[in-house]
């Protein structure tokens, strides 16, 4: 697609991210990355596509992602390959063909891809950041990776959330649970949105998690799945609960929470920003899902994990002002009227020292080379001109927090820039206790 005067646009659904809010975007991934691999994480990286087979038999045919979501094509080759709708089932596919030693605790950053309506926060083309915890049944592991994800967003500013769990059972009690379910409301089938009503004989836990005013009023008396746990899904259910409160995380028991995929079993959780003003106001959830290694083809191999949409925190964040948008700024800009060779050499030596730096090109003048250094918001200015290459010198002109302009020898200025870094940090510092 083009704009009017016949410019390329990006498809819809998606976005750009340009500087500087792309920072926001490395400072979310940098503070995952460092939250989870505290814990034992490590990052796993897998293809953005996978054969079809990996999605419908682990995200379930009867799911919307599988069925009117997913971006599915036929290579050149003739192979069904499908774009990643979400990271769990690739992640598991990776695991099932590596046999990695268990336990096994990954976790990834990915872009994620599906067809439909965007809205906010919400694209065609999303990313998310998530963990996948393979081996231990051990319910405590359910409360360290929901923690996790609690943690995270209290990392970032985030106080405006809420936190449901759920439990979906598993072989034993969940397929009893179905049929009470479809038989009540079966009864009901009239009262139910088009949508269900249609998918009532498929799918009939999907109506639970409709948010449409006739679904919710059928289902208000239906049967609950919590009540009808089998004995040792209730008892891994009760130590999540305990666990949670033990570890300071709120949590509320929603007898309505169902995630969509097919490989779900026991532990589910949601959570939901209360900043961010839209009727899809989740910000991340996952769950256990003890028999998807199965479903792709390994071993029996209990797991759990979640999945958190970059975009949709980042809109949370805005609604609470939590992570405002303040990147790194420069620490010098080397002005250079002098032919442009001590810029080069000197911006090189400042980065190799580990300071943030950057230069003017095309020999722009000094009036226009100030404007771009003051724009950059570095703390200081090293100005070369015909009289400072001469004498082996540069003029420091500290641009923020004051100080005098001073002549330093070429040799002393990566020291005397670090010292000027650091005493203005000192100050700053101080102005703000």
């Amino acid at each position: 697609m083009a704009d009017e005067h016949g410019a390329p646009r990006a498809p819809t659904g998606t976005r750009d991210v340009l500087w500087p809010e792309s920072w926001r975007w490395q400072e979310v991934v940098a503070r995952f990355a460092a939250l989870v691999e505290r814990a034992g994480y490590g990052l796993v990286q897998s293809p953005m596509f996978e054969y079809a087979s990996v999605f419908r038999r682990g995200i379930g045919e009867a799911s919307e992602v599988v069925g009117k979501e997913m971006y599915e094509f036929a290579d050149r080759d003739g192979k069904m390959l499908a774009l990643r709708p979400e990271g769990t089932a690739s992640v598991v596919r990776a695991f099932v063909q590596h046999h990695p030693l268990l336990p096994w605790k990954a976790w990834y950053v990915t872009p994620a891809f599906r067809h439909e309506r965007p809205q906010a926060g919400r694209y065609r083309q999303h990313h998310q950041v998530g963990v996948e915890a393979l081996g231990p049944a051990d319910p405590d592991l359910d409360v360290e990776v929901i923690a996790l994800a609690d943690g995270f967003f209290r990392s970032l500013g985030l106080r405006a959330f809420t936190l449901k769990i759920g439990s979906m059972g598993d072989g034993n009690c969940r397929p009893a649970y179905v049929e009470e379910l479809r038989r009540y409301l079966a009864a009901r089938r009239e009262q139910l949105c088009e949508e269900h009503e249609a998918r009532l004989d498929t799918n009939p836990l999907r109506v639970l998690d409709c948010k449409r005013p006739e679904c919710k009023a059928a289902t208000d008396g239906a049967p609950r799945l919590v009540d009808r746990l089998c004995e040792p899904c209730a008892e891994h259910f009760a130590r999540v609960r305990d666990g949670l409160e033990a570890l300071g995380v709120d949590a509320t028991v929603d007898y309505r929470l169902v995630r969509g995929f097919d490989y779900y079993t026991r532990t589910t959780f949601e959570f939901a920003s209360a900043a961010i003003d839209a009727a899809q106001n989740g910000i991340g959830g996952g769950g256990r899902y003890d028999g998807l290694v199965e479903m792709l083809g390994g071993s029996p191999t209990p797991g759990i994990g979640f999945g958190i949409g970059i975009e949709r925190v980042l809109l949370a964040c805005d609604g609470e002002g939590a992570l405002p948008v303040a990147p790194p700024a420069l620490d010098a800009f080397v002005v250079d009227v002098a032919g442009g060779r001590a810029a080069r050499d000197l911006t090189a030596e400042l980065r190799r020292a580990g300071l943030r730096a950057d230069r003017a090109f095309d020999g722009r003048s000094m009036k226009a080379q100030m404007k771009l250094a003051d724009r950059s918001g570095a703390a200081v200015a090293l100005l070369i001109g015909e009289r400072e290459a001469a004498e082996g010198t540069v003029t420091l002109r500290p641009l923020r927090g004051g100080g005098e302009q001073r002549s330093v020898p070429r040799g002393a200025v990566v020291a005397e820039v670090a010292e000027a870094v650091e005493a203005g940090g000192e100050a700053e510092g101080a102005s703000g206790r």
